[in-house]
């Protein structure tokens, strides 16, 4: 039996590890440590919490005395970080704020560790696992091979240079005092509880609400597409198989320009909208209910300053310990648009606050 502490475990990715966690090994201790900042999201959990399934704790990883009387009341043995600011726009607005968190809180959570857990001998079994993102590598040009784990760091932007001092905070942790870690640089993740500032949930937000779906520049970026789900089953099999010490990239194996993903989930919006009469009725002010295509409301803004243009993750490594992602970039992205056809209330709740906000913001110049 395992005693986990997940931070951020309201937030997108973390929230989908506490479903995973809960109904993988339902005899496991699950707590989760969030800030309910704006992209942390209670509902995404409360079925679990309403179930007792797992415990929420209303808090911030910065707080290391906290954190750490934390973990030593629940005798926790495995940290798993989720918690950051993880948007890049949002980088380039408000920079501190992710060094705060991304930086400092991870910080924290390692001093927590070690006040928690004790000397380096007495450490045992527990894991320290840090979950972080292939944009630390920086951007490829066309011909250039994936990133692998020796990939030097050349990060682009406030968030990508904030993961990769976080990165290297973990490994000075583990390196000089001892603290068991390991560390996980996923790809673009997608899936259910995704906040929609990024690109699939901004898309088929916007679609609904039949709100110009903004293009940076060309759209011919490309990125690894990684289904959420796959990412748990991938940070579960490092936790049970990965030595001490290891990094590992996780990436979904599926590298396509970002304007094919806006149009692969536009033609999914229609299908839906043919399929089934009373979406039409739900969301008027959508072009489908107004018969027109959803690729009509596609529209080319200006790009995003410092706008990396590749990635692409080598995943040979971890695949020598068993994974393989298991969900295709067509089951997954359909399996996407109907989750938020099916939790519009999960949505709606957080396009009339601060995501509205943002978005006005971000695109009313463009």
């Amino acid at each position: 039996m395992k005693r986990l502490l997940v931070t951020g475990g309201a937030g997108f990715i973390g929230a989908n590890f506490c479903h995973y966690w809960s109904a993988t090994y339902p005899a496991d201790r699950v707590v989760v440590l969030d800030a309910l900042t704006y992209a942390g999201n209670l509902a995404s959990i409360g079925e679990l919490v309403q179930q007792q399934r797992l415990r929420f704790v209303h808090g911030d990883i910065c707080e290391r005395d906290r954190v750490a009387g934390l973990m030593r009341e629940e005798s926790i043995d495995t940290v798993v970080n989720f918690a950051a600011e993880s948007h890049v726009d949002r980088s380039i607005e408000d920079p501190q704020s992710f060094l705060r968190t991304n930086v400092m809180g991870t910080h924290a959570l390692l001093e927590a560790a070690r006040s928690a857990w004790g000397p380096a001998a007495d450490r045992g079994m527990r894991r320290f696992h840090h979950v972080s993102t292939d944009e630390v590598y920086g951007s490829l040009s066309p011909a250039d091979p994936a990133f692998t784990e020796s990939t030097p760091y050349a990060p682009n932007s406030p968030y990508s240079a904030s993961k990769a001092a976080a990165d290297h905070i973990v490994r000075a942790y583990a390196h000089t005092y001892g603290v068991p870690c390991t560390i996980s640089n996923c790809s673009n993740n997608y899936g259910p509880y995704q906040f929609p500032e990024k690109l699939l949930p901004l898309c088929i937000v916007n679609l609904l609400e039949g709100r110009p779906l903004p293009i940076y520049g060309d759209g011919l970026q490309i990125r690894d597409w990684l289904h959420v789900g796959d990412h748990c089953r991938a940070i579960d099999l490092i936790l049970r198989a990965s030595p001490v010490g290891e990094t590992w990239n996780v990436g979904g194996g599926s590298t396509e320009p970002n304007i094919r993903i806006v149009e692969a989930v536009c033609d999914l919006v229609d299908a839906a909208f043919r399929r089934r009469p009373d979406l039409r009725q739900r969301f008027p002010g959508s072009a489908p209910a107004q018969n027109r295509s959803s690729r009509s409301l596609m529209q080319h803004v200006r790009d995003r300053p410092g706008h990396d243009r590749r990635y692409a993750v080598d995943g040979s490594k971890i695949a020598r310990l068993g994974f393989v992602a298991q969900t295709s970039p067509a089951a997954g992205f359909a399996a996407t648009v109907h989750w938020y056809l099916e939790n519009e209330r999960w949505w709606r709740d957080i396009v009339s606050g601060a995501y509205r906000d943002w978005y006005a913001r971000q695109y009313a110049a463009s």
